[in-house]
């Protein structure tokens, strides 16, 4: 697998996402980077970054960091969004849960079976959440 490169900074390209595609009101449970895939964890509802490395809570996917958030702070997840993320991404591409925390790559790991989204153009990709 390999690793779908951020370049910069990545930022919501989607104009206006409705309320039904956003998480809000939680705390960050680690650092996290803007673009980092995430899921909630169950001990506390801190939300952390999604890792495929064993399949389990982990490797889902509950929306994605629209900003930097340090631990303690508000974090805010989007799904079924677009993102500015990369360059030279490869249209049409499925995207999975990485083995490296919150990052995308271009195939399946142990834990990330499913597809959180694809790349739209040479530097957007549309996320959703896990559907497994």
């Amino acid at each position: 697998m390999a690793a779908v490169v951020r370049t910069g900074v990545p930022s919501l390209s989607t104009f206006l996402p409705s309320a039904p595609n956003k998480v809000s009101g939680l705390l960050a449970g680690e650092a996290l980077t803007a673009g980092d895939a995430c899921y909630i964890r169950a001990s506390d509802g801190r939300i952390m970054k999604s890792v495929g490395t064993a399949a389990g809570a982990a490797a889902k996917v509950r929306g994605f960091a629209a900003e930097t958030a340090a631990v303690g702070e508000a974090v805010t997840l989007f799904h079924d969004v677009d993102f500015r993320y990369g360059t030279g991404l490869t249209p049409g591409a499925d995207l999975y849960v990485s083995t490296t925390a919150g990052d995308l790559g271009d195939a399946a790991s142990v834990g990330g079976t499913g597809a959180v989204g694809y790349v739209v153009d040479a530097t957007r990709i549309h996320v959703w959440e896990s559907r497994y």
